[in-house]
């Protein structure tokens, strides 16, 4: 929904009642594949409506409503492809049905983390399961999943419309899986989450930094999801990961909304009550089994919001670190974020020799960050001149406006 020209705080809210009213739709009429193109038609509509109408007093039930009637006219259009359509409305859309939700639909619960963990069917593959999840329950746009997941946007519409098929052609019931159906699905339901806190910790878009309603909305389900299956070490781990991380949120924007860098941020701001249970967490996960990703990256967290002041914090440490994660995956973010810290620890031309190794990787070609790290880099070394081209770069590459200021 960005560019949309929206509120903030609207937009967070259609963010989070698509999927609630995503998991309404395919709990009650099926077709996940046709709800998910209404409701992301009716997302458009309250898009352009709601700035001159103003906010329904119901939003979820407006979306209910406006979605549904979409879905009719998608359905009845593909029956009368199939020259069919008398046949079925009579039988399965009567028109008092589909013109409005009924109350029992309106007040169905929230279905988002079954409509998360139907998106992760096993039948698509990771990369197919993630990007649905993002646009279904994170309410991220195409081109927003194709930037995290560093390809083009025609890719990543091919990807969503094959996993959408693929989900229909299963004809696998709209339910919470259970034991090891559930467990099946965990890697990619937690990647997932992992993608739309970050969504909504660092914006890829947008005029605001960060989007707290997202962020809040995956700590949320995986507090929901860590209360089914408390025993899975790394999604205690990745709940870790969220809180260490969200708790330094206060502090990393001005009044302004202008980002503060960690090493300015006043720590005063951070929130003592989520580093406490993170560092809990993630102390109590190291005895469950070998670590994972989320559990190095949450041990990394920690040693950043342990530091009182920023000159204390452990930069070898964090550097064996992520040493120790691109051990795990070559991920170029991964290695992006070691050059960071052998800077830190060890000198600011330490680390712009490990860009010089990244300065090649295609999954960096479009992305801000690379030129940001090497322009401050540059800046510490007194090289001003290139320092400015390469803040020109990244300013160049940023869609974010708060990052690229």
């Amino acid at each position: 929904m960005s560019g949309s020209g929206l509120e903030p705080a609207t937009e967070d809210l259609l963010r989070q009642l698509a999927p609630q009213v995503l998991g309404a739709l395919v709990r009650h009429y099926g077709h996940f594949d046709h709800a998910e193109d209404a409701v992301q038609q009716a997302l458009l509509a309250a898009a352009t409506q709601w700035p001159e109408q103003g906010r329904p007093d119901r939003p979820k039930a407006w979306l209910l409503t406006v979605a549904s009637r979409r879905l009719t006219d998608i359905l009845r259009s593909d029956q009368a492809r199939r020259h069919r359509e008398n046949v079925i409305a009579r039988r399965v859309l009567p028109d008092e049905t589909w013109a409005r939700p009924s109350d029992e639909a309106d007040s169905s619960g929230d279905d988002t983390l079954t409509v998360l963990v139907t998106c992760c069917h096993p039948s698509l593959s990771p990369a197919a399961q993630i990007a649905l999840t993002l646009r279904a329950v994170g309410g991220l746009t195409t081109s927003e999943i194709a930037r995290a997941f560093l390809v083009s946007e025609a890719t990543m519409t091919r990807r969503m419309t094959r996993a959408k098929r693929q989900i229909k052609d299963s004809g696998e019931p709209f339910a919470l899986p259970q034991g090891a159906h559930l467990a099946a699905r965990l890697a990619a339901v937690q990647h997932v989450l992992y993608l739309i806190f970050n969504e909504g910790y660092a914006s890829t878009s947008g005029p605001n930094l960060q989007r707290e309603d997202p962020a809040a909305e995956a700590i949320r389900l995986t507090r929901m999801l860590h209360g089914l299956v408390p025993d899975t070490p790394e999604l205690t781990r990745l709940l870790a990961l969220m809180l260490l991380t969200d708790a330094r949120r206060p502090g990393r924007t001005a009044p302004n909304g202008d980002l503060v860098p960690m090493e300015d941020q006043d720590r005063n701001l951070w929130c003592q009550e989520d580093i406490a249970e993170g560092t809990a967490l993630v102390t109590a996960a190291l005895t469950q089994g070998a670590p994972g990703p989320y559990q190095i990256q949450a041990a990394i967290a920690a040693l950043h919001d342990e530091a009182p002041v920023a000159d204390t914090t452990d930069w070898p440490q964090i550097v064996a670190l992520y040493e120790v994660l691109l051990g795990m995956s070559d991920n170029p973010m991964v290695r992006l974020n070691h050059a960071v810290a052998v800077a830190k620890a060890s000198g600011p031309r330490a680390g712009i020799a490990l860009l010089a190794d990244l300065a090649d990787d295609r999954r960096l070609s479009s992305d801000h960050r690379i030129h940001a790290v090497r322009a401050h880099l540059l800046l510490e070394l007194g090289e001003h001149t290139a320092a400015r081209r390469a803040f020109d770069e990244a300013a160049a590459l940023a869609s974010n406006i708060a990052q690229r200021r």
